[in-house]
């Protein structure tokens, strides 16, 4: 834009000087041929009244040295008094019609003014050579250019700095923008520039505390209705206490347990969600062991083997261990919701070559659909869930640097080509050489270290 304002104030003065500098410059030649030619006149006129009243010496003493060449031609055939010349046609058309004559010659303007003095007639010529008729122009002409080309200057250096008090605050208001989008919420813009852009800039800035607002009444609600969850898991708690089964009693209090640990991650998650969070990794051995084991006592209520590939090594990867817990559970909660009961399932995690981690989940069920690509999008579902299972591992995978893809059929994960260091988790019924899953549904979450 600074460039274009500069190119607009350029043309615009360039037309300008164009409209004004070329009728000066006709108007410089014009004047100077005009001067050339009084100059002229002014000669002749000053040896007009010596002709019939003084004799040819005091004529040829005013003829010569005038600077131009004069020539006076006497009636008859008397030689020229002056320069000596032929007379030229313009003379000899003067003497004819007995008139004055101005004629535009190769060699310059030749002025021939007739002289009557009593029956006698003689004609006075004077011849302004081109040079004479130019003397001085091309000077002038270098001076307007010049004066031109200073303009010109001028104008770009004021269209410069104009171009950037308007272009100074549009570029602030790009970077403001540009920071509001990657979630820097305090930036502010500076109202400058002209009373438009300030109005933008006001706008901009009522439009980012306003989006501050919001985020705030949302992670509030978000807070207020997670905490309000820890009624019912307080009422779930001291009805497992009140079991006779103590077995029974520990699975659920354990289970209401995990239920308020999750509550409270998501309270605290809402409530710090707009400060700036550190880079957290964890490790992904230590996490998805954890989590397998915590589903394998559901998979053992609905008669489902688990086959695990888990290695004994820590694999670090830059995810939390909240959201790459959450990511697996969402996984294996897709497997229990949407298998019938007696489907296993595998869990595997392999390094990544490039660092990280791959962990894959594969069961023998029925599989995806045919056109599987619709499940990733948010809330999508066919099965009568919320859709948000699949998408909260997709944001874990990527937003470590990693993906999430689907596929249907045999996992070429576990099994097979154990990673070194990788063992089977013992209670595992999988042989030996065997996927653990010959068909069914296949997500795969790549996690950069």
């Amino acid at each position: 834009m600074r460039w274009r304002l500069t190119l607009l104030v350029a043309a615009t003065t360039v037309l300008v000087l164009i409209a004004f500098l070329v009728p000066a410059a006709l108007l410089v030649k014009q004047v100077a041929e005009d001067r050339a030619l009084n100059r002229a006149t002014d000669i002749i006129q000053t040896i007009v009244p010596l002709i019939g009243v003084s004799d040819a010496n005091q004529i040829r003493n005013a003829v010569d040295n005038q600077g131009l060449p004069v020539s006076v031609f006497p009636p008859g055939n008397a030689p020229a008094i002056g320069e000596q010349v032929e007379p030229s046609k313009a003379v000899q058309l003067a003497q004819r019609t007995n008139t004055s004559l101005t004629v535009d010659t190769a060699a310059g303007i030749e002025v021939v003014v007739l002289v009557v003095s009593g029956t006698d007639t003689s004609v006075v010529r004077a011849v302004v050579p081109r040079a004479e008729l130019t003397r001085g122009v091309t000077r002038s002409w270098l001076a307007l250019a010049a004066l031109g080309a200073a303009l010109v200057l001028l104008g770009l250096l004021v269209a410069d700095r104009l171009a950037r008090t308007l272009v100074a605050p549009i570029a602030d208001l790009s970077a403001v923008s540009h920071r509001l989008a990657r979630a820097e919420l305090t930036a502010r813009a500076a109202p400058a520039g002209p009373p438009e852009v300030r109005e933008v800039a006001g706008a901009l800035n009522h439009l980012a505390g306003r989006i501050q607002d919001l985020l705030r009444e949302e992670r509030e609600q978000v807070a207020d209705l997670s905490h309000r969850l820890r009624t019912p898991l307080t009422a779930l708690r001291l009805e497992a206490e009140a079991l006779h089964d103590p077995d029974e009693s520990a699975r659920l209090s354990a289970a209401a347990d995990d239920i308020e640990r999750a509550v409270t991650a998501v309270i605290q998650q809402a409530r710090r969600r707009g400060a700036e969070r550190p880079r957290e990794g964890c490790d992904a051995t230590t996490v998805v062991t954890e989590r397998v084991a915590f589903w394998a006592v559901l998979a053992e209520d609905t008669d489902r083997e688990v086959h695990r590939d888990l290695p004994t090594t820590p694999l670090p990867v830059s995810v939390p261990a909240d959201d790459l817990a959450a990511a697996l559970d969402a996984v294996l909660g897709n497997v229990f919701a949407h298998t019938p009961d007696g489907t296993a399932f595998t869990v595997s995690l392999r390094p990544r070559p490039n660092g990280g981690a791959i962990l894959t989940v594969a069961d023998e069920g029925p599989g995806f659909p045919a056109a599987h690509t619709g499940v990733l999008r948010r809330g999508a579902s066919g099965g009568g869930s919320t859709g948000l299972g699949l998408d909260i591992a997709r944001r874990a995978a990527e937003e470590s640097g990693g993906s999430l893809s689907l596929s249907s059929g045999p996992s070429d994960s576990p099994g097979s080509t154990r990673s070194p260091g990788s063992t089977s988790s013992p209670g595992s019924t999988s042989s030996p050489g065997s996927t653990g899953s010959s068909g069914g549904a296949v997500v795969r979450l790549e996690l950069a270290v």
